[in-house]
């Protein structure tokens, strides 16, 4: 893939094993720790069987032994560069896992931002980390943590994770951590999908009742001003829903309220991005790419959309597709043609980080 182009993958993570609670996500999976092979054999049977939830977990832990066996997040970072080109920026997006009921970490959120720190001031990867701060407000220090990313790191935006068992508008949130990022210009990324982590003694039902489109409106009506990316544009879930006319269907659909809560104007500072969801690339890009083209100039939602959809892997969860991040690269900017592409991976991404105007 060419230079001439500069892209922002807004979506990646670095954490390694050291990070991931001892017992997540089941402590009777401990044993096998040690035979990933059996892991992945497992999620394939849970899959089969219909436990769609318990198969995404069990890949999820299946990745994080993978690539969670490296030894810093230096290489992590190393192993996803080399599917983009040398001028490529990456927004790294921490987790803290260390208070969601499923035993230690080996090291706490403080030592992973300070790593963090370091890895974007290292001589080998200097100029292309774009750090975030995270914060789970359950936790305890999580928050002062945050702050200190923030105010003393200079991380650039913060991630939220609302699955691992708190809503997006707690409290400690909306009274201090957004107040600090709206001061500082600063872009919030947050899972929206019905997969992924959730907290030991959460549900799926308040897993989903946290995470879904409307859980935000007091965040943003409250914060007008503040850039937030709910980020996966819904989840496969409901992408493939849309696409096979299931449920969840309609109003109930998280990709359908996403377009149409960005579509109507009334939240301007609203973005999504299409990490993970779109490595099942056959199945979803011919919708993307209407969604994006519109019915013509007139199309005033597809234009909102088109300049809000911003480009993310989700990397290294995308280890468990068959599409690498470069083949992703190439096939998305082969379908969506170079204009639309350039807005998605690179115009919207400087926008979305910055403020810059659209």
């Amino acid at each position: 893939m060419s230079d001439s182009i500069q892209i922002v993958n807004c979506h990646i993570h670095t954490f390694t094993a050291d990070h991931v609670p001892r017992d997540f996500p089941y402590v009777w999976l401990r044993p096998f720790r040690k035979a990933p092979g059996l892991i992945l054999a497992l999620s394939r049977l849970a899959l089969w069987l219909g436990r769609e939830r318990l198969a995404d977990r069990l890949e999820r832990l299946y990745q994080f032994q993978q690539q969670g066996v490296r030894a810093s997040q230096a290489e992590v970072l190393q192993d996803v560069k080399r599917h983009y080109p040398s001028n490529t920026r990456f927004v790294v997006l921490p987790m803290d896992m260390a208070g969601i009921g499923y035993g230690p970490v080996a090291a706490d959120l403080r030592a992973q931002h300070d790593e963090l720190y370091e890895l974007r001031l290292s001589e080998a990867h200097f100029g292309t980390v774009v750090p975030f701060a995270t914060v789970n407000p359950l936790a305890p220090g999580s928050v002062d943590e945050a702050l200190r990313a923030i105010t003393e790191l200079g991380f650039e935006g913060l991630k939220i994770y609302p699955r691992l068992g708190f809503p997006p508008d707690h409290p400690d949130l909306m009274e201090r951590v957004y107040p600090e990022v709206v001061a500082r210009g600063l872009p919030v990324m947050t899972h929206c999908s019905r997969g992924g982590v959730q907290g030991r003694d959460v549900d799926d039902y308040f897993a989903d009742l946290y995470t879904r489109p409307a859980a935000y409106l007091p965040v943003l009506r409250a914060f007008p001003e503040m850039r937030l990316c709910l980020a996966h544009f819904g989840g496969q879930t409901d992408w493939r829903a849309y696409a096979q006319g299931t449920e969840p269907a309609g109003e109930d659909n998280w990709q359908v309220q996403i377009r149409r809560m960005i579509g109507s104007g009334d939240f301007p500072n609203l973005w999504t991005d299409i990490s993970y969801t779109l490595f099942h690339f056959d199945d979803y890009i011919p919708f993307l790419r209407l969604f994006l083209a519109g019915n013509g100039p007139e199309d005033k939602a597809a234009d909102l959309l088109r300049q809000r959809v911003l480009f993310g892997s989700d990397f290294y969860m995308t280890r468990q597709e068959n599409l690498s991040e470069k083949e992703v690269c190439f096939r998305l900017r082969n379908a969506l043609g170079e204009e639309t592409f350039r807005q998605i991976a690179e115009q919207n991404p400087v926008c979305w980080l910055q403020g810059d105007a659209a």
